[in-house]
């Protein structure tokens, strides 16, 4: 692994480009999504100052007490919540991020919904769903994901830009990844944040459109990482 967090970082751009054009995609096509949670400053400056500016954070309170100063140096940063969203936090979410990966059911779409109004701002929202219908993991089921999307729509009033999966850790996630791509076109969606650092380049040749990578730029935590 590269010695620093730039160089992993480089690293990690590298391979997506190669992965984009043994795809037959298009430079640029698919975005790195920085995973930066449980990282402070001292960890995160780097990787701005190399010009990264799509970053997720899993919890809502750890990015509000980071974010605000680092986007006063950095305003065209661009925050993803790429972890579970409870209700209650719902505002401060809509605030804080641009994007919302993690819409899972009602409530959360009705809270969303209700705060996005409230505020008169709007995150982009993606669908989590649970392609490995694993019960111990959040997002709707693949059978329910057309109807939900729509449910989203109609209902709540909720432009849903795309799907969002974490395939179960002991399978191959080829298949997995297919699936969300199939049900994104099905949803008419054509938004799919799939991929992290173990398996970045399998979703590229599928057609992810952001991935979410930490532990190949920010180097091992104690906790699982994407």
């Amino acid at each position: 692994m590269p010695d620093t967090v730039v160089d992993r970082l480089e690293a990690v751009r590298a391979a997506i480009v190669r992965a984009e054009a043994e795809a037959e995609r298009a430079a640029g096509s698919a975005a790195l999504v920085a995973v930066s949670k449980t990282y402070g400053e001292e960890a995160i400056l780097p990787v701005l100052e190399a010009g990264q500016r799509i970053f997720g954070e899993n919890k809502v309170q750890e990015a509000k007490a980071k974010w605000p100063a680092l986007r006063e140096r950095f305003p065209d940063i661009e925050l993803h919540l790429i972890g579970p969203l409870q209700s209650n936090k719902a505002g401060e979410a809509v605030a804080l991020f641009d994007v919302i990966e993690t819409v899972d059911r009602e409530k959360i779409a009705a809270a969303l919904a209700k705060e996005m109004e409230k505020q008169n701002r709007r995150p982009r929202l993606f669908v989590q769903v649970n392609t490995g219908e694993e019960p111990q993991k959040a997002g709707i089921a693949p059978n329910e994901t057309i109807a939900f999307v729509a449910r989203c729509r109609d209902m709540h009033g909720l432009a849903i830009e795309g799907l969002m999966c974490i395939p179960p850790a002991d399978e191959n996630p080829g298949p997995h990844f297919a699936l969300l791509a199939r049900l994104a076109r099905e949803a008419g969606l054509s938004k799919l944040s799939m991929g992290m650092s173990g398996d970045y380049d399998i979703a590229v040749s599928l057609g992810a459109t952001s991935m979410r990578v930490g532990s190949a730029i920010f180097g091992a935590r104690a906790s699982s990482a994407p």
